[in-house]
């Protein structure tokens, strides 16, 4: 998180108990360090958090996170986040005022990451995916396979395919390189492009035609690993009707997933064992969902469970470097909590009305909901009019609760929700026109 940050020029104060962590991030980012309890006032004193503009409370223990928040705010700090584990206190928001206690905004990245998996699931030939406003727009990320219609096309060639525009190239990636390109009308698709599109509920059947995808459903899923994202994962498929295995080395894990959630299979074994999986019959699985706590066995089985042409794998990683290996690596979609963490957290950093963000898994840009208040520069301002980046591009606004492709000559209301993604030199630019 810290080193997210760091990139942003922010001033940011690192606080933990363990020397070791400390030293490694004091000698390669530049933010301030400081040894001792999170939870200690003169330590926090010591942070300046009575003049600090944001708190986020990340340590492994959910109260050490709360009251660090409850201590912080009492102190002067204007906003602070807790993670959380126990996803019971997000359920009952309503029940429980946790910013009159002082905690602005509570996040469970176990949470998140059972959220992803669920959505990549439901979008199967997608390799990344994300909603906007309930899914009234959604952002999905394509790779196209050789022969694809798109492939030779302009962007403005596959978009004329269609009457009507249902979906915008936001981002890509070529085969190859690590050069994130912003498209334009005159862009040419080429073959095993990464691509990320915008697109409305109508769009997303026309991007499997035009991409060369076949939608595939999802409905056998083997899950490795009952870690809090395994749970999580098991119970919100159960609860949509998936059928569900899940394989637990320890035993009393095991019978306790079992006893909690009666509509999963859960087998207690190790899931890094080939006859283990075949005798539970693995090829007849729709997707393989590994998410134990050891990220090389996470790819390593994904990899085994593709050989049995399995339609999607996806793998949990603590390591952020592997996203850059995820095309070769040969795992359908990698994911990772910290990051999912991190998009949540960020939109509290942005300037602007942002409501919601996320980072393109393996491209250096971001995808920002801006909600268009009366003062933006924006408001009333035809797009095409814009002093628009050339680092940047709307790829879609909400209006009263419908998502639409906005093309150059719409133009951008108060309360209008846009959509933009750009890379990082544009972000400053880009929050300037919807302060």
């Amino acid at each position: 998180m810290a080193k997210l940050l760091s990139y942003e020029s922010q001033n940011i104060t690192l606080i933990d108990s363990n020397k070791e962590s400390l030293t490694y991030a004091d000698n390669h980012l530049d933010i301030k360090v400081l040894k001792g309890d999170a939870t200690s006032i003169s330590i926090l004193r010591d942070a300046k958090v009575e003049s600090s503009d944001l708190v986020i409370g990340v340590t492994s223990s959910e109260t050490t996170n709360i009251t660090l928040c409850l201590l912080a705010k009492q102190m002067g700090c204007k906003k602070t986040i807790a993670r959380i584990s126990n996803i019971e206190f997000i359920d009952n928001k309503e029940l429980i005022n946790f910013s009159e206690m002082g905690i602005d905004e509570l996040i469970s990245p176990e949470e998140l990451a059972a959220t992803e998996i669920q959505l990549l699931l439901n979008q199967s030939a997608f390799f990344d995916t994300y909603e906007f406003e309930e899914g009234v727009l959604r952002m999905v990320g394509v790779s196209l396979p050789p022969g694809a219609p798109f492939i030779g096309l302009s962007v403005k060639e596959a978009a004329g395919i269609f009457p009507g525009i249902h979906f915008m190239p936001i981002a890509m990636q070529r085969v190859g390189t690590q050069f994130t390109l912003i498209p334009r009308g005159d862009t040419i698709f080429k073959d095993n492009d990464q691509v990320y599109f915008v697109t409305d509920k109508e769009g997303v059947d026309e991007l499997y035609k035009l991409a060369g995808k076949k939608k595939e459903e999802i409905k056998n899923v083997m899950i490795l690993g009952g870690s809090k994202v395994g749970f999580n994962t098991a119970r919100d498929l159960c609860a949509k009707d998936f059928n569900v295995k899940l394989i637990e080395k320890n035993k009393e894990k095991a019978f306790d997933i079992s006893d909690s959630l009666p509509n999963v299979l859960v087998i207690n074994g190790d899931g890094r064992n080939v006859e283990l999986l075949q005798e539970e019959s693995l090829e007849s699985m729709d997707a393989f969902i590994a998410v134990t706590g050891n990220s090389e066995t996470n790819i390593m089985s994904c990899l085994m469970a593709r050989s049995k042409n399995i339609k999607k794998t996806i793998a949990l990683v603590e390591n952020v470097d592997y996203f850059q290996l995820s095309q070769s690596i040969g795992v359908d979609t990698l994911i990772n909590k910290k990051l999912l963490a991190a998009n949540n957290i960020f939109r509290y950093i942005r300037r602007g009305e942002v409501v919601a963000l996320t980072r393109l898994n393996n491209l250096n840009a971001e995808i920002l909901e801006f909600e268009v208040k009366a003062t933006s520069k924006v408001n009333g301002q035809i797009i095409r009019e814009l002093d628009f980046p050339r680092a940047a591009i709307i790829g879609g606004i909400v209006r009263d609760g419908a998502g639409q492709i906005a093309l150059g000559d719409f133009k951008i209301q108060e309360g209008d929700r846009v959509v933009v993604c750009c890379l990082p030199d544009a972000i400053s630019k880009i929050e300037r026109l919807f302060l």
